[in-house]
């Protein structure tokens, strides 16, 4: 069986509670089932992991590059400033697709930039849920 990792980063504990007008009002538990649901359909299975803490997240891509076909990965606001993750999406030898819930391009300006994506297969932005089903299906006929 095909593993997945889903990898959420700082503040994404907070969906459904943190600028529902935003992000929505789907908590991070039902994202995750959803994918975890759509991953069963396609004969896969989803390790996910959150973390507000950048040393973890790289530690997480780090064992999901041992162990998984590929990842898909939020990692919130160090898209904007942590070139440490995206060294490490760089280092690991599996397919990583960024995702964001919003569409950063329409954001504040700061936003708009995502030093991790640059180093990923691909972005997807501003489709919500439907963005990491996106991602799943993506990285499952890779």
């Amino acid at each position: 069986m095909s593993k997945v990792a889903l990898i959420h980063g700082p503040n994404l504990n907070l969906l459904g509670q943190r600028n529902p007008e935003v992000y929505g009002d789907l908590t991070l538990e039902k994202l995750e089932a959803a994918v975890a649901a759509r991953a069963a359909e396609l004969g896969a299975e989803v390790q996910a992991f959150q973390s507000n803490h950048e040393g973890e997240l790289i530690d997480a891509l780090h064992a999901a590059g041992k162990s998984c076909q590929g990842v898909v990965f939020n990692p919130g606001g160090f898209s904007h400033t942590s070139v440490a993750l995206r060294d490490a999406v760089e280092a690991i030898q599996v397919p990583v697709i960024e995702v964001h819930i919003s569409n950063i391009h329409g954001r504040e300006h700061f936003r708009r930039t995502s030093l991790t994506a640059a180093a990923a297969k691909a972005c997807i932005s501003g489709l919500g849920l439907r963005g990491y089903l996106s991602a799943l299906e993506a990285l499952l006929d890779c």
